[in-house]
């Protein structure tokens, strides 16, 4: 007899992320097969009939990963009655969700999954996993505005750490970025008065944009996928 956590479980279900399960247990919409609550934390039997928000959990579907490049005005959200919602969006056979968040006003790159694990595994900011990012603003660049961005910068959410920042051109500049602060690279730009015009992710971790245009989306190669999994070994082992 296998037991494993309960908000692993759901998350294994392809319904959604370990952190989304944890709300969902605490806010008592987890029930067993005889419909009472189950408590967070709780170890469950593989197998064992569970009723998420009132819907069963069904066999574990194969897992989905995708790559999509995120144009401006698509909210990275699952909840159905969001317009223009990153689900809708993509239509994907499978229940899908993103890993991480990018502004509706930002575009680039996201991927989506119904791998729960592998979600949770990513986003643990104890791993430093690096993206990438190409931004424009509003007025010219000065180079004392690109050493103070990657000096750190104080914004309402803390002091930003330390990072990568390359000037473009004029307008343009390159960011490496291992936090995922709120709408962090704006509040950045926004301490130095200075507005972003155009916001882009081109690159997570290893993962680039190279062939993929604005608006498409493919499946992660089994390199790509093999490289994740690697790089979040870490996070299996501790999970």
């Amino acid at each position: 007899m296998e037991l494993v956590r309960l908000n692993k479980y759901i998350s294994e279900s392809g319904l959604c992320s370990r952190r989304q399960a944890d709300k969902l247990i605490e806010a008592g919409k987890v029930l067993d097969e005889n419909k009472k609550v189950i408590e967070i934390g709780t170890k469950v039997e593989r197998g064992s009939i569970v009723y998420v928000d009132g819907q069963k959990i069904e066999k574990r579907p194969d897992y989905v990963y995708i790559l999509l490049n995120k144009p401006r005005g698509i909210t990275c959200t699952t909840e159905p009655t969001v317009k223009g919602n990153i689900v809708d969006f993509v239509n994907h056979n499978e229940r899908i969700f993103p890993v991480g968040r990018l502004d509706k006003d930002s575009e680039g790159l996201i991927i989506l999954t119904n791998d729960g694990d592998i979600v949770n595994r990513i986003l643990r900011n104890k791993n430093n996993h690096e993206k990438e990012y190409v931004v424009q603003v509003d007025r010219p660049i000065s180079n004392n505005f690109i050493k103070s961005l990657a000096a750190g910068v104080k914004i309402e959410d803390g002091l930003t750490n330390k990072c990568i920042v390359q000037k473009v051109d004029n307008y343009r500049f390159r960011i490496v970025l291992t936090q995922g602060m709120n709408r962090q690279i704006r509040k950045m730009c926004e301490a130095f008065d200075y507005d972003v015009v155009k916001l882009e992710r081109v690159r997570i971790m290893h993962i680039t944009d190279e062939g993929l245009t604005r608006k498409s989306w493919r499946d992660l190669t089994i390199d790509e996928l093999d490289e994740i999994k690697k790089l979040t070994s870490n996070s299996a082992n501790n999970a």
